[in-house]
């Protein structure tokens, strides 16, 4: 029997993974992470009022000790201020992945630790696998609910208490599994939006901490197609939103680029020989690794984004903290900031950040 603290959010997962430790036997307290409370009037839906009381109810339907742990300040040190200022920078940030290094496994895993607790139980839809020589890896959860990508960041001191009880098991198996042990929200949708914040759109969350910087929407040609608010708010690849209308033959725009110089958001039509749109080649930095390191020129698995599918790559390392990744089919819309997941087979080996995409 181990002494576990269980992170509760209000939703069927994390309840589901608390019950299934609780049947095994094992000593269990709930724990919230009260990270966002929106006091600064926020559009959207910011839910953590509700996601409390549904915690604690989950909590004292398993007769379980339920605590509420306030890192509002860390969330917005660790997590607000990286997003932000990665998109100031023109870079699109990913705040669920830094979330989950900083604040889960960071700061409450640190909690955890000195309150005694010998591990860390989440909701996350991926599975541990423990070696003889005490070392530990993340594997990819269950089909078509993985969430390992959103691990690529973590290191192995954080790893090493973490339990994911219902990482097997697909999610209707996790509902059927909620309404056998009777939890309370066994019916909860699934949340949405940014990280702990709620269901926001991002462009809003960012329209109310960086200003509007307009700016010209053009073409490869130079030709002028409409305007913008701000690079901030656009991304590679995106095609919605951008208030440009389709031509004559239905083909949409699609960012290919930003042009901070002259603050030029630049478009072309969505296809495959658009230039600067797909890309074979690309530098990954600040790499990190969940448990060997990464040195050695191999082949390996990447995953660029979360839900896409994994992709075979040739990797140069560079040095420990820089790879350069050599794709045999050219891939959309790859974007500087955003996370890239490495793996071999099902094992996570840990994640970078794209730098630079050589179009």
């Amino acid at each position: 029997m181990a002494k576990i603290l269980a992170a509760m959010s209000g939703g069927v997962d994390s309840s589901v993974a608390a019950a299934l430790l609780l049947e095994q036997g094992h000593e269990l307290v709930g724990a919230y992470m009260k990270n966002w409370t929106n006091e600064e009037g926020l559009p959207g839906d910011c839910p953590w009022e509700q996601d409390i009381r549904d915690a604690r109810a989950v909590c004292e339907s398993l007769g379980i000790e339920f605590r509420i742990l306030s890192l509002t300040e860390q969330y917005r040190d660790r997590v607000v201020e990286y997003l932000l200022s990665g998109y100031r920078e023109g870079i699109t940030p990913n705040p669920d992945v830094m979330c989950n290094r900083e604040m889960k496994f960071g700061i409450f895993r640190e909690f955890a630790a000195a309150q005694g607790f010998e591990f860390l139980a989440t909701g996350h839809y991926a599975r541990i696998e423990r070696h003889a020589d005490g070392s530990v890896d993340i594997l990819r959860g269950a089909p078509g609910k993985d969430q390992s990508y959103f691990l690529a960041l973590l290191q192995q001191e954080q790893i090493q208490p973490a339990l994911f009880p219902i990482g097997h098991l697909p999610k209707a198996e996790v509902r059927r599994e909620a309404a056998r042990f009777g939890i309370p929200v066994a019916e909860k949708k699934d949340s949405q939006g940014i990280c702990f914040i709620g269901d926001i759109r991002m462009s809003d969350f960012l329209a109310h901490y960086i200003p509007d910087d307009p700016g010209d929407i053009v073409t490869l040609e130079g030709r002028k197609v409409g305007a913008h608010r701000g690079l901030h708010l656009h991304t590679l690849g995106q095609r919605r939103g951008l208030g440009v209308p389709s031509n004559t033959f239905g083909k949409a725009y699609v960012v290919v680029a930003k042009r901070s110089a002259t603050k030029e958001l630049v478009v072309a039509f969505d296809e495959a020989d658009t230039p600067g749109l797909y890309a074979t080649r690309c530098r990954v930095g600040s790499i990190s690794v969940t448990n060997r390191p990464l040195t050695e020129s191999k082949n390996l698995l990447i995953q660029p984004r979360y839900r896409s599918p994994a992709l075979p790559v040739t990797a140069n390392f560079l040095d420990e903290e820089t790879v350069e990744l050599t794709c045999a089919i050219p891939q959309r819309a790859l974007t500087p900031g955003q996370i890239c997941g490495f793996y071999e087979g099902d094992r996570l080996l840990g994640g970078g950040v794209f730098e630079e995409i050589y179009p």
